[in-house]
């Protein structure tokens, strides 16, 4: 199989963000946060950012998006820097890239194919690799003309066909073929994690999405809940494939969380559709865990993307539980103000802290094989139904009573229909038991009574006898 392209960035690029918002002062901060957030997307491709500029303008030009001045600009300060290469914090057109291209003389890429980068180097199994190889391809399709000097920059009229032309063609038609045998492959994959989704869903287990913006601490949280041992990095994207576990709840119930890919502003929609079979674990979730990092002080922005992208994926009506993460990170005054009791949870996943309320509240929103309470009497010869009872219930209490156990228990729906317990039995004796106790009764004093008529029937019967034989004598003596 072919992995995805990982054609190293530049070890020092320079970045540029252009905000269209004038020069209000909210533009102005929200324009460095984008920028820093572009910076910190570079480090985790593995760059080193050599430097930075942004620029405030009304309008984006159509040819150059900076205009023809700001370009002159760029490439002298990328010149003076060492940096071959000019990372852009936008979505540029194939027009707009091969202007800026010529314009500075370096290498540039925007925000769609730094984040695909970042995708290749982090995807480990088959089905991520070809998810970042289709997005990559599809990215570069439209790209291809015009990308390398051999393929002959030739435009039209008379006289410019030629052999340029002929290969830029034999590419496409491969990458068209490519794209078509991985979409094949993708849905193939798609099918199988359907039919292992069928499969966990015949045991009434409910799942668990978390979600959230990336770096937001998705993946530590995860650990802590289930023990697992998810790749836990500062670094953006560091979770590309979805990791399921189970977890025990509170009521003894078991859940299947899910660790997904993390989300971003701006994600190319051609994204969101080359990673449709792993984003399906979301849609599929009886329950959304909306991780948050309280300790960002753009939280509620990052938030909103967040919302956005759920809206997209046709999940925003879902039962939802919102995580506020790293609370350790908070001064003991700001954690002391976090309003308590109003439906969020507020933990810390590096330390633990919260966890325990984080577990209750996923137990009760549940919608999956709700908990429900029963009396009911178990033989005590009849082991395998108390080990169940016990395993995933929580016992509430129970007493001996002869041979037989009285218990009062918190049990799963399903547990409850496998174990055939009458929903009826909520009651401290059974109406059943009470027959089956008097029915024996009934039938013994039926029993009496035909064992004290039974000596009378009999004499009658000696009666008759002696009658008969008494007449049958007589009978014989004529």
């Amino acid at each position: 199989m072919k992995r995805p392209s990982r054609r190293g960035l530049s070890n020092v690029p320079a970045l540029v963000h252009l905000s269209e918002d004038g020069g209000s002062q909210n533009s102005t901060e929200m324009a460095h946060e984008s920028l820093a957030e572009l910076a910190e997307l570079a480090r985790s491709a593995g760059a080193v950012v050599a430097g930075s500029m942004l620029q405030m303008r009304d309008a984006v030009d159509p040819s150059t998006v900076v205009g023809r001045g700001k370009l002159d600009e760029i490439r002298a300060e990328a010149t003076a820097i060492g940096a071959p290469l000019v990372v852009f914090d936008r979505n540029l057109t194939p027009v707009q890239q091969r202007n800026i291209e010529r314009s500075t003389e370096c290498r540039v890429i925007d925000r769609t194919q730094l984040i695909l980068d970042i995708f290749a180097r982090h995807a480990r199994s088959r089905e991520g690799q070809l998810q970042v190889e289709l997005a990559q391809l599809n990215y570069l399709l439209p790209r291809l003309a015009g990308s390398d000097k051999d393929l002959s920059r030739l435009g039209g009229g008379i006289g410019t066909r030629g052999p340029g032309e002929q290969k830029l063609e034999t590419d496409r038609r491969r990458i068209r073929e490519r794209v078509r045998r991985i979409g094949q492959n993708i849905e193939a994959l798609r099918r199988q994690r359907a039919l292992r989704r069928e499969a966990r869903q015949a045991v009434p287990l409910g799942t668990v999405a978390l979600v959230g913006y990336t770096n937001a601490g998705k993946s530590t949280l995860f650990n802590a809940l289930s023990n697992a041992s998810v790749l836990a990095s500062p670094k953006m994207f560091a979770t590309l494939d979805p990791t399921v576990r189970a977890v025990r709840l509170p009521s003894n119930r078991r859940a299947l969380f899910s660790d997904t890919v993390g989300f971003i502003r701006d994600l190319p929609k051609s994204l969101l559709a080359a990673f449709r079979a792993t984003l399906e674990e979301v849609q599929q979730a009886s329950l959304i865990l909306h991780v948050s990092d309280i300790s960002n002080a753009h939280h509620a922005e990052h938030d909103a993307e967040v919302e956005k992208v759920l809206r997209e994926l046709g999940v925003d009506a879902r039962p939802r539980l919102r995580v506020f993460n790293k609370i350790d990170r908070l001064e003991p005054d700001a954690l002391a103000a976090l309003a308590r009791g109003n439906g969020n949870v507020y933990v810390s996943a590096l330390t633990g802290s919260g966890l325990d309320e984080l577990l209750r509240c996923v137990d009760e929103l549940m919608p999956v094989d709700p908990v429900v309470r029963l009396r009911f009497v178990v033989p005590l010869s009849d082991g395998r139904t108390l080990a169940l009872v016990h395993g995933l219930g929580k016992v509430r209490n129970s007493e001996i009573r002869g041979t037989e156990m009285q218990i009062e228990a918190d049990l799963p729906e399903s547990l409850a229909r496998r174990l055939r317990l009458d929903m009826a039995m909520k009651q401290a004796e059974s109406p059943a038991r009470a027959v089956s106790t008097d029915a024996p009764h009934e039938d013994k004093s039926h029993e009496d009574e035909s064992h004290e008529d039974k000596p009378e029937d009999e004499r009658d019967e000696q009666t008759r006898d002696e009658q008969t034989s008494d007449a049958r004598g007589t009978a014989r003596r004529k």
